[in-house]
């Protein structure tokens, strides 16, 4: 069994023993997945680049704790709607590999319609 389908089984286990699932609609999972991102976000928020590092170092695993939180909804999310996540994110990876060619992009931050 792949990590993936492995966590996702225990994600699984996890919400149909407190009956949740019936809380589970698309919307909902996709906000809950955003507010989990936010929570993450609010870890770096008004700092500079200097101090992220140091709040990292001393605030791993809250930020690990919020990491976790989104990739449990994006697990959630993709066993409800029958979506291979690792297969979408290799066909995803391919296709930005096209829209992002290295010679084009390499050490640039240009969105793909403006790379030269």
């Amino acid at each position: 069994m792949s990590d993936i389908k492995h966590l996702t089984k225990h994600i699984i286990s996890f919400r149909d023993a407190r009956d949740w699932k019936q809380f589970h609609n698309p919307k909902d999972v996709a906000l809950s997945m955003v507010l989990e991102a936010s929570e993450l976000m609010e870890h770096f928020q008004w700092k500079t680049i200097h101090e992220v590092e140091g709040y990292i170092k001393k605030n791993k695993k809250a930020i690990s704790e919020e990491l976790a939180d989104v990739l449990y909804w994006v697990l959630l999310m993709s066993h409800d709607l029958g979506i291979d996540v690792k297969s979408a994110l290799i066909k995803k990876l391919a296709k930005n590999k096209k829209k992002y060619p290295v010679k084009k992009a390499k050490g640039k931050y240009t969105k793909y319609d403006k790379l030269k």
